[in-house]
């Protein structure tokens, strides 16, 4: 059984920085990628970044280069480094991994993430 671990996250102060840090388990197959979604209540969960197996990056408009994504999908490890929070981006933050034969989501149980002074 597929499962995705997640760390990281907690409360920051608007402009600070923190690191979320999702690791696979359970696949005998190489993901197509993996990276990390948000959602707030009341909202449709919305792409943060992504990370596809030849390393191509897809960030959220709202990220405005302030979020970085790293990681190796072979390994099964992504790390989305978040810098000059905002209170906006307040959110329960997914790690996701997909995989494309047969089309699968996955989904960790989430971590949360609180910009606040």
């Amino acid at each position: 059984q597929v499962q995705l671990v997640e760390s990281g996250g907690g409360l920051v102060q608007p402009g600070g920085s923190l690191s979320l840090s999702c690791a696979a388990a359970g696949n005998n197959f190489r993901f197509y990628s993996m990276g990390w979604y948000r959602q707030t209540p009341g909202k449709q969960r919305e792409l943060v970044a992504t990370m596809t197996n030849d390393r191509t990056t897809e960030y959220g408009d709202f990220v405005k280069g302030r979020f970085t994504l790293s990681g190796d999908i072979a390994g099964n490890t992504v790390r989305l480094q978040m810098n000059n929070l905002t209170p906006e981006d307040t959110a329960l933050y997914y790690c996701s991994a997909r995989k494309l034969f047969p089309p699968q989501m996955y989904w960790g149980q989430g971590t949360q993430v609180t910009v606040s002074s």
